[in-house]
Parts: structure tokens; sequence; C-alpha cells
């Protein structure tokens, strides 16, 4: 199973169109908001299940603020992460995560991409592919891939 992970389009889509075309066949696709009115052109584009929640831009959007979802095994929840202070650090998401008993925490505002795995949760914030903010400056975004056994793999990716 293939899973592209994206965050904080802000309705600037050319990188997220690109990154679809270069990794098609997708299974699904999470975006952990910032959509900013772009929900059926991500959706179509995609050609696969799509899972998107609302970012603190999304401003009048119908998508629900966050949502849980299982993917293969695993409990995931898909947040913007703005409202557990995620600019700040990722503990509070975390303690949240554990609270909820998640397996995963996807998230976004940050625009700097991070997989943090533990053992008893894995957080996964793509990053943004549109406009990035850690110190390379370049897009990102995650692959995740569920093997034969039914195991998770991260991959942070960039776009040059």
């Amino acid at each position: 199973m293939k899973i592209l992970i994206v965050s904080d389009t802000h309705r600037n889509n050319r990188n997220y169109l690109k990154v679809v075309e270069r990794t098609a066949p997708l299974d699904m696709v999470i975006h952990c908001g910032d959509v900013e009115g772009s929900e059926v052109l991500i959706s179509q584009a995609a050609q696969c299940p799509v899972e998107m929640v609302q970012g603190n831009n999304d401003f009048f959007s119908e998508l629900p603020r966050e949502k849980e979802v299982m993917i293969g095994p695993y409990r995931v929840w898909i947040t913007h992460g703005h409202n557990y202070y995620i600019a700040m650090n990722n503990e509070i998401i975390k303690e949240e995560a554990r609270a909820r008993k998640v397996d995963i925490v996807m998230c976004g505002h940050t625009h700097k991409p991070v997989v943090e795995i533990q053992d008893d949760i894995t957080l996964v914030n793509p990053g943004s592919i549109s406009y990035p903010r850690q110190e390379n400056r370049k897009p990102s975004y995650v692959i995740m891939e569920i093997d034969r056994e039914g195991e998770a793999h991260y991959t942070i990716n960039y776009l040059v």
C-alpha cells in the first residue's frame, strides 16, 4: 500500500500535481490541511481515496477539523496541528495522540518535514509541498508504504 502525505498547499497546487504524477499509482492521499478551496482539484488529481482536514487558513471550509481513519492495521489521527501548539514542539500533539489511542498522528502547519517514530506513537509531518520553511527550503512530502507484513515505512521526499 502506497500513501502520499502532503500539507500546506495553500492553493498553490503545481507541485502537488507534479508529485501525484511522479508517484502514481497511489492507494491513498492524505492532506493535513490548508488546502484553501482546492479540495476538488486535489481529490480529482489523486485518482484514489483522499482524506483531508481543515487547516488554520481554510476559512469557511466544510472539511472536518480532524479525523481518525484506519490505514492497513494502523489507527491514524489526521489534524493540521495548530490547535496543539505544533509550531512550538511535538510533545502536546503526541500526548493527545496517546490519549486517543492512535498509532500514528499526521499533521502539518509548521511547513517543516518530520517523521518521529517511537515505540507507542509515530508522528508524521510532511512539511509543505508549496511553501517550505525548513533550512533547505525544498518542497517536501512523505510517502508511507505498508509492506506485505503490515509494517509501515516512511520516506521524506523533496522536490528539486
